[in-house]
């Protein structure tokens, strides 16, 4: 069989300190992060990874080490054109002017996406953290960038908090839920009706299947051929280092059984959101 092109939606640049997780001795589990361009560009030719957004590695809950990987994320989507840059930003109001420093270079060639997790703090909910989330989607419109947004079941992150960011932000600005909802409940809030409806009512939502259960992606395609839509919305992610490419691309494809999707969600739906004109807007001004 043919390996078939691929395109990698969210991926990750950057080695992270060992840290003392759950109470544990200090670790280092992403025992397959990259400190240096060269490495990322050996792993992609490897894997016969046409193109890839690449966004700073975190995990640690010291958010000046992911906000420290900006500028070399922005330099490897500058040397190798394969590569997309993601920047990291934070809605936590501690983190405002390392966040400013990171918008500042939101127009800069090759920067496509902002990535946003609340695993690092902060509250979708706390009217401070929403002041600054309008001050991030506002330079995601004026830039034409996507949004990522991490998901994962229960807490700060969980999908029924950060659906309200697709409900208030996703009519002008790109939202990608990272992980599909991150889990056996959030893949069912999502494809059991929420993902759909917004799709449907002409939210610009998209999705992986990085973490995914199993039954997840074999659903979300059932869906799509019951539904008729939702075809453009899924896209190819490894997450590496977190997950692993070689597994994230044999599960996603094993559980696609039309190839016209696959061809869509491997290839076509990245290029449609990533590889397409860009208009720029006026930029906002900075309101902090």
């Amino acid at each position: 069989m043919p390996r078939p092109d691929v395109h990698d939606a969210h991926r990750h640049l950057g080695v992270l300190p060992a840290h003392p997780y759950y109470g544990g001795p200090p670790v280092v589990p992403d025992v397959r992060a990259r400190a240096t361009i060269a490495q990322l560009r050996a792993d992609l030719d490897a894997e016969r990874t046409s193109a890839a957004v690449v966004i700073p590695n975190y995990g640690v809950p010291k958010p000046s080490v992911a906000f420290g990987f900006n500028e070399l994320c922005v330099e490897a989507a500058q040397v190798d054109e394969r590569i997309l840059a993601g920047l990291w930003v934070s809605a936590r109001p501690e983190d405002t002017e390392a966040t400013e420093r990171a918008l500042a270079l939101a127009g800069e060639r090759g920067v496509v996406a902002l990535k946003l997790s609340f695993l690092l703090g902060g509250d979708v909910t706390d009217p401070a953290c929403r002041s600054r989330l309008d001050r991030i989607f506002a330079v995601a419109r004026a830039h034409d960038l996507v949004v990522h947004v991490h998901t994962s079941p229960g807490g700060a992150a969980d999908v029924d908090r950060m659906g309200t960011l697709v409900d208030d932000y996703a009519a002008e600005v790109a939202v990608h839920l990272v992980h599909l909802g991150g889990g056996a409940s959030g893949h069912i809030k999502l494809i059991g009706g929420r993902f759909f409806d917004w799709v449907a009512a002409g939210r610009r939502v998209y999705t992986d299947a990085s973490w995914a259960v199993g039954f997840a992606p074999r659903w979300f395609a059932a869906e799509v051929a019951r539904r008729g839509l939702g075809h453009d919305r899924l896209l190819f992610a490894s997450d590496e280092p977190w997950s692993d490419h070689e597994g994230e691309l044999a599960r996603l494809t094993g559980a696609i059984g039309d190839p016209e999707l696959a061809r869509r969600v491997l290839v076509e739906n990245f290029r449609d959101l990533y590889l397409r004109e860009r208009t720029p807007r006026p930029h906002p001004a900075t309101t902090w």
